[in-house]
């Protein structure tokens, strides 16, 4: 049995070919880009989506050692909290709105202070965010009348490649989550929600579980495609719960760590959990369980932005060399901290106005002592998610890692000390795409559930354990990291209003 997992990012579709031992036999990936025609603005053509995606199909199927015939299944993770909208002829009414954009920063407001906060978790279990789906609905219904009343069909990203694969409107219990619009205790759409709308219930899909059947290839997408008609099409799950799966993150005590372009904290809960003011994300897990989530908006996009902005001059390999310097400082950088807040900050001050800073620097200050900096102020940032979800009582016994930044040694060990937990590398390279092929093994009956694929497929490979002098230097760091946010922020929303 060969499984077909489809991941489809901000910037590139990835799709592997994975067997039932969890090998990966075939992977590509195929780019498309990302519009940004106004400030604060981030869109996408879904059918630049689609045409990367079934060109990446043809590909691997075309290297001739796997054939159409052969996959028995296809799942799907992907970026959440896009907007897609289709009308009666199924044809995309405009740019799909991405998770990225900021445009609707009025609907938030409007959305946390008039309609309530409080009436927001009750209903959904989260707040407005101007990355959420909901705030762009009503941006479309305020700046798109027109569009608007033609809305027949709306959708996230991954289900308009199940769509175009299936003919059939479908998503996740996992995605849905990321909507606003989504009763996430219940597992179901928010009447409430749907209500505020006034559009007919009917625009939004069916919810499946992650690893459910939704259909099976049409006779278009296999003639487009190459795959057969008899391959049955899961549900799949938003990126970050396929990514959990990808890391065996499933049960209870399993911290999963993205250290990707953003970064995520991501816990598995038994039982459905808010926290009281909504710092936290709860979801939907893939596997019929719930989690919570904090993200910070910007983790390896740091290190990216040291290495291509600030020291682009530097020959030869940029990363290695910085890197190199960074381990020759201390714990601590020589008491140097910075704030990862490029892009603003999500979680837990959901401030777009945040911005990023470094604190403490002195004329003895290197090179390495700030790229070290960089480093642990990305932990730090990971660690205030870890905070609130040991107030919640949240069990944490281990972190497993995963992400570009996961492939520093460096950074692996200041992760567990920052954390004082063991910090853990799996067999799983593929990430979220990994996971999407795990979803689809289940779905074709190759496991009973997420959680057995997850203990026969997944496996510890490499450990970073904490140091203990270095926990407790980071401890006493950390509390004033902690305290900065707060002795800055108006000077960020000053400073943001300088024209």
């Amino acid at each position: 049995m060969k499984f077909l997992g489809i991941d489809l990012g901000t910037s590139s579709v990835k799709l592997i070919i994975m067997d039932e031992n969890g090998e990966i036999h075939e992977s590509i990936s195929e780019k498309y880009d990302v519009s940004y025609p106004k400030e604060n603005w981030a869109e996408q053509n879904p059918e630049d989506w689609w045409n990367s995606t079934k060109e990446g199909i043809k590909k691997l199927l075309g290297r001739g050692s796997i054939h159409g015939e052969d996959i028995s299944g296809i799942s799907f993770s992907g970026q959440m909290h896009g907007l897609v909208l289709l009308d009666e002829k199924n044809e995309v009414l405009m740019p799909a709105i991405l998770w990225c954009d900021q445009r609707t920063q009025k609907q938030c407001d409007y959305l946390n202070n008039e309609f309530g906060q409080e009436k927001l978790s009750k209903y959904t279990g989260n707040k407005a965010l101007t990355g959420f789906t909901l705030p762009k609905v009503l941006w479309v219904k305020e700046n798109k009348p027109e569009i608007y009343k033609k809305i027949a069909h709306m959708m996230l990203p991954k289900d308009y490649i199940s769509f175009k694969l299936t003919g059939k409107f479908a998503t996740d219990a996992t995605d849905a989550s990321g909507t606003l619009m989504f009763d996430v205790e219940n597992r179901k759409w928010s009447k409430e929600m749907m209500n505020l709308l006034e559009l007919d219930g009917t625009v939004w899909p069916k919810v499946y579980e992650s690893w459910e059947v939704i259909g099976n290839v049409s006779e278009k997408a296999s003639v487009i495609t190459g795959l057969s008609t008899t391959t049955s099409v899961i549900a799949g799950a938003g990126d970050q719960a396929a990514g959990a799966v990808g890391t065996g993150t499933v049960n209870k005590g399993i911290l999963s760590v993205a250290l990707g372009t953003s970064g995520v904290v991501f816990a598995c809960n038994e039982k459905f959990s808010v926290d009281k003011v909504n710092r936290l994300h709860s979801f939907c897990h893939s596997n019929g369980k719930w989690h919570q989530m904090g993200v910070m908006l910007s983790a390896a996009s740091c290190l990216q932005w040291w290495v291509k902005n600030i020291n682009a001059d530097i020959q030869g390999d940029a990363f290695e060399k910085l890197l190199g310097e960074a381990e020759n400082s201390p714990a601590g950088s020589n008491n140097l901290l910075f704030l990862p807040y490029l892009m603003g900050e999500r979680t837990p001050h959901d401030d777009p106005s945040a911005r990023g800073s470094f604190i403490g620097l002195s004329i003895t200050n290197k090179r390495g002592d700030m790229t070290r900096a960089i480093l642990e102020g990305v932990c730090f940032g990971l660690r205030d998610s870890l905070e609130i979800l040991k107030s919640l009582k949240v069990e944490i016994k281990e972190v497993r890692v995963s992400g570009g930044g996961a492939e520093s040694k460096l950074w692996r060990q200041i992760l567990a000390d920052v954390f004082n937990l063991n910090v853990n590398i799996t067999n799983s390279k593929e990430g979220p795409a990994y996971g999407a092929a795990i979803l689809a093994s289940v779905g074709c009956g190759l496991y009973n559930t997420v959680d057995e694929a997850c203990e026969h497929l997944i496996k510890i490979t490499d450990k970073s354990l904490p140091i203990k002098e270095n926990v407790e230097k980071y401890n006493k760091l950390y509390k004033v990291y902690a305290s900065l946010y707060d002795c800055l922020k108006e000077s960020f929303k000053e400073i943001s209003t300088i024209s």
